[in-house]
């Protein structure tokens, strides 16, 4: 009985398995802020307008009655919302002026210049003002009697002044010229920080075998800013056809200067369909996408090369 009594459990040594716990990798931790701000005002938003696309909604009715494909329908049949894509073409060739301009100051300031800082925030300031603030600045430039009229008489133009804002045809050719003054200081600084990065020793070496400054445009810049250059082309196109402020501030749409934008602004907020408005905007959105595609299908973006 005693024996019984003494027997002990004995213990088993070895090692204790520990419990582990699966930690969230820290990259998530530092990536979650911006996910959480681009799911909820990019992919959110995105999906709500498809989800109004489907539907006939006022934005102010509780319930939204389903209509299939009918907004889309009347947008690619209806002349008064597709019309207004054609404008877009006036912004699109200014955008190649905008690109061209750019370019070429950026290539310019690149070397040693005089003053090249300063002609550097000449061209920069005009992309740091307010778009409804270049809007009223122009808007009392191209008025009858304004500051370009008041010019073209000091030097002896005066019987060249013309309605601006008010002559369909030249109307939108002032927005667009508007529109290249406030946005050529964007491509410059991206022109001009691609630029800025090509190792110094290959203008040296490009100087040693007697290359000029179009030799060195040529064959060493264009190549080294390709990718920039490519960016820029997508970005005018997508900005020709995303136009909105300068024409909304400036003319309201009025005399054949509509955008598609504007369109569609138009009809969400003064009509009431927010329905139309957004297969508007999903219509717009997928042009853009495909232009995209089209664009880096036709222009690879391989890597560069200056060796």
């Amino acid at each position: 009985m005693t024996a019984l009594l003494d027997r002990r459990p004995t213990t088993v040594k070895g090692p204790v398995p520990v419990r582990r716990t699966r930690r969230i990798p820290k990259h998530w931790l530092y990536l979650a802020p911006a996910l959480i701000l681009l799911i909820t005002f990019t992919y959110v938003p995105v999906g709500n307008m498809v989800w109004y696309s489907f539907h006939k909604w006022d934005g102010l009715d509780p319930v939204m009655d389903p209509v299939g494909w009918d907004n889309y329908v009347r947008v690619f049949t209806d002349e008064r919302y597709w019309h207004v894509f054609l404008i877009s073409l006036y912004y699109f060739v200014a955008s190649f002026a905008q690109i061209a301009i750019a370019l070429y100051f950026a290539v310019v300031l690149s070397f040693s210049t005089r003053f090249r800082n300063l002609f550097k925030g000449i061209l920069f300031f005009p992309y740091l003002l307010n778009g409804v603030a270049v809007g009223f600045v122009f808007l009392y430039l191209f008025q009858p009697g304004g500051t370009l009229d008041s010019v073209l008489s000091a030097v002896g133009l005066g019987d060249q002044a013309r309605l601006w804002l008010g002559d369909p045809d030249i109307a939108n050719i002032s927005l667009a010229g508007t529109s290249v003054w406030r946005f050529t200081g964007l491509s410059f600084v991206l022109f001009l920080g691609a630029i800025q990065s090509i190792p110094n020793e290959i203008y040296e070496a490009a100087d040693l075998d007697g290359a000029n400054r179009w030799h060195q445009f040529r064959y060493i810049i264009a190549p080294g800013i390709r990718r920039i250059i490519s960016l820029s082309f997508i970005l005018a196109i997508s900005g020709s056809l995303a136009v909105f402020e300068i024409p909304f501030i400036m003319t309201g749409g009025a005399n054949g200067t509509r955008t598609f934008v504007i369109q569609a602004y138009e009809t969400a907020f003064q009509f009431r369909q927010i329905g139309l408005a957004s297969a508007m905007a999903v219509v717009l959105l997928l042009i853009v996408l495909l232009i995209t595609w089209i664009q880096r299908r036709l222009i690879p973006d391989d890597e560069v090369s200056l060796s």
